[in-house]
Parts: C-alpha cells; sequence; structure tokens
C-alpha cells in the first residue's frame, strides 16, 4: 500500500468537498464541546454533592418570646424543655454521637450577619433578639432523616424542623436538569454529525467514482479503497475535537472558575478533570466520524 497515494486522495477529498467538511468540523466542535460542558457539568455536581454529603444537617428552630409562628403560641422555650429536648435528640437512632450542637441567639445573629454581609439594610434592621435559638443535627445517614424530623416535630417549644438536604435539593436538582439538557442536545449535534460525514463521505466517493471503479478492477483491496474516504472523516473529527477542546478550557476559565469562587474548597471542578473530559470528547469524535464514514462508504461503494 502506498502511503503517498493514500495521502494525497485525501487532500484531493478535503479539497473538492471543502464546504461540506468544514460543516462536518463545526458540527462535531460543537457538539463535542455542548458534550463535554455536560461531562464537567456531571462532574461538578457530584464533586459538590460528595462534598456537601457529610455537611447536610437538620436544624430545629426554636421558639422566642412574642414568635408569630402558630406551634410557639406566643411564648418561648424554657431552659427545662431546651434541656429535655436536647436529651430526646441525642438518643435518637441516626444521630451522630456528639453530633448535636446548641446555637443561641448571639451566635446565630453572628452567621446571619456573615450569611447576609452584601444586604447592609437587612442586617441593620434585624437585631440579636430577634434571632430564633436551634439545635443542629448531624446524622450517620444524610438520606435518613425522616425519623428524626418526626421525633422532634410538634415537641414543645419547637417551632420550625428544616432539612438541609432539602434546601441544596433544589439546587442540585437544577444542575441536573442543566446537565442532562446539554447531554441531550450534544448527542442531538453529534448524531447530526454523523449524518453530514455520511453526506461528505458520499459526496467524495461520488466525485471519485472513476477512480474506485479502476481500482477495485486492478484488484485493490476493499481496505485500501475505502481508508482514503475514512481518513479524511478522521481528520475533521480530529480538528473538530480539537476545536471543541478550546472552547472546554475556555468555558473552564470563563465559566467554572467564576463559579469556583462561591464554592468551598475540595467541591471545585480541577483541571484533571477537564483534561479527562477533553480526551473523552476528542476520542468520542474521532472514532464517530470514522465509524460513519466506514459504514456510509461500506453502504455507497458496496465493496
Amino acid at each position: 500500500m502506498r502511503a503517498n497515494f493514500i495521502f494525497s486522495e485525501v487532500w484531493i477529498g478535503l479539497r473538492r468537498n471543502l464546504t461540506m467538511t468544514i460543516a462536518v468540523i463545526i458540527t462535531v466542535a460543537v457538539g463535542m464541546a455542548m458534550l463535554g460542558v455536560g461531562l464537567m457539568i456531571n462532574t461538578q455536581v457530584s464533586m459538590m454533592k460528595d462534598f456537601w454529603y457529610d455537611k447536610v444537617e437538620i436544624s430545629v428552630f426554636l421558639c422566642n418570646k412574642g414568635s408569630a409562628i402558630p406551634a410557639c403560641k406566643g411564648k418561648a422555650i424554657t431552659a427545662e424543655q431546651t434541656k429535655a429536648l436536647q436529651d430526646q435528640i441525642k438518643q435518637l437512632p441516626g444521630v451522630k454521637k456528639d453530633g448535636v450542637f446548641y446555637e443561641n441567639q448571639a451566635e446565630a445573629y453572628k452567621n446571619f450577619q456573615q450569611s447576609y454581609a452584601s444586604n447592609k439594610a437587612l442586617v441593620d434592621a434585624t437585631k440579636v433578639e430577634d434571632m430564633p435559638t436551634s439545635f443542629r443535627i448531624k446524622l450517620v445517614d444524610p438520606d435518613n432523616y425522616q425519623p428524626v424530623i418526626q421525633a422532634v416535630e410538634g415537641q414543645p417549644g419547637v417551632s420550625q424542623v428544616t432539612n438541609h438536604k432539602d434546601l441544596i435539593g433544589n439546587f442540585f436538582d437544577m444542575l441536573d436538569t442543566l446537565r442532562w439538557g446539554a447531554l441531550v442536545v450534544a448527542v442531538v449535534l453529534v448524531l447530526a454529525a454523523a449524518l453530514l460525514i455520511g453526506n461528505t463521505v458520499r459526496l467524495s466517493a461520488y466525485n471519485r467514482r472513476r477512480e474506485t471503479g479502476i481500482m477495485r478492477l486492478v484488484g485493490a483491496s476493499n481496505l485500501y479503497i475505502q481508508l482514503p474516504f475514512v481518513m479524511e472523516g478522521m481528520i475533521a473529527g480530529l480538528i473538530g475535537g480539537v476545536v471543541a477542546a478550546v472552547f472546554l478550557i475556555l468555558a473552564k476559565v470563563f465559566i467554572f472558575e467564576e463559579l469556583a469562587r462561591y464554592l468551598a474548597i475540595g467541591s471545585q471542578l480541577g483541571w484533571d478533570s477537564v483534561a479527562s473530559v477533553i480526551m473523552g470528547t476528542l476520542g468520542i469524535g474521532v472514532v464517530i466520524c470514522v465509524l460513519a464514514s466506514f459504514i456510509t462508504l461500506r453502504r455507497y461503494l458496496r465493496v
């Protein structure tokens, strides 16, 4: 097999179908970039879930004097009720040993100031006595929170019980929707790229039908005839994958790096994950292009 002939045929095919080749490259680039972003979002969501999983708590808010919550009836919880509730919570199955923490009004106000530091008007309008006291409960299994909540709700002096997993769960659901949306769009674009590749190979084979006919008459093997067309698809896929890699690097710098400013250390997407996604999408792009070229050519030439 003469390598010079193969590469010359590849160059001729790419040059004759330049517009279609550019369309294939762009489609592959966009499809692989969307697939890569979906995978990066998937990795980021998984890292955030793993990071926050052990930090999920249940907050049991206690009644303050004059509270408008019906369960409190305007009365504050007494010291005896607070002590009894704390002992009860510690004995509940599923609660971590030394996993019950009491937060008084001063501590609650300090945390409130830190959380809403950007809203100075709200902080200035809020006083220490407005803050509710609470218990923070750490669980052995954050997924098994219902028994603890059911045991605490309705107890004397309890105004409200909040599961932190429910609060961050909505955020994770939104990210999951975004992830699956990106993956669906990517699959559609990848299928469009495969169809474009098939059309490009079919057009290239038609333009060179005389050359391929002569090659078959002189006894050229199937591989020898098919290889230039398959290499055209592979080159288009490789270039599209490289362009997609550039898009993914830009997404990491301008999107995920900005997002990392608001995430806790240890839950941020690293460059090693981005490199793995780039290598994966590059390989997928090339494989899809090669398969689309091979299948289309086999059906068209009947060799």
